[in-house]
């Protein structure tokens, strides 16, 4: 499967703070989950990043990381939530808008995919298959009121969040690049609309 180019940048910087008492514990939590980011260890530095947060949770760029870091192990559910609590932090960060479309661009081609199920209750289950199984069942899938749901909501909300991204960086050389983007999910958008009744 095909996903989305990340435009992410991992903000292992300097947590200056004189107001934060676990600055040192928590810029050192960040630097060890750098050195695993580094070697491809997605999961470890995920762990010292949700350590770092349950020890300062206002920290952007902790927050930032976590969610590149859930985005790499494309825990694309996680990245989506946490690039949301970072944005609180700091709503004029443009590359995170960019981030948290490509997660709910890639967690709704994998719905439409029938990789990921939505149960009734809101939660995102794999499907477990073998590849062959998958490819011959995507022409012929029919999406449950929950995928529905779900995938018309992540692919509104990328649409959306590659708009803010292009309203925030302003001239940048890549805009064609996210104007099309947008225009390739709109237009998933309407084809799943008649795929999926």
């Amino acid at each position: 499967m095909k996903k989305a180019f990340l435009l992410a940048s991992i903000l292992f910087i300097s947590v200056i703070s004189t107001a934060c008492i676990n600055n040192f514990a928590v810029q050192e939590l960040n630097n060890k989950a750098k050195e695993f980011m580094d070697r491809g260890d997605y999961i470890s530095a995920i762990e010292r990043l949700k350590s770092s947060v349950d020890l300062d949770a206002s920290v952007f760029e902790t927050q930032y990381n976590l969610a590149v870091a859930y985005t790499k192990a494309e825990d694309y559910a996680n990245a989506i939530q946490t690039y949301n609590t970072a944005l609180k932090l700091n709503p004029d960060f443009a590359d995170a808008y960019y981030s948290l479309a490509v997660c709910e661009e890639n967690l709704a081609k994998d719905i439409i995919s029938g990789y990921i199920k939505v149960s009734d209750d809101g939660t995102i289950e794999k499907v477990e298959a073998d590849a062959e199984n998958i490819e011959e069942e995507e022409t012929n899938k029919v999406l449950s009121e929950n995928d529905k749901k779900m995938m018309y909501d992540l692919l509104n909300n990328a649409i959306s969040d590659y708009g803010i991204y292009l309203d925030k960086v302003g001239t940048i050389d890549d805009r064609t690049y996210v104007e099309n983007k947008i225009k390739e999910l709109q237009k998933l958008l309407a084809e799943n609309t008649h795929r999926a009744e």
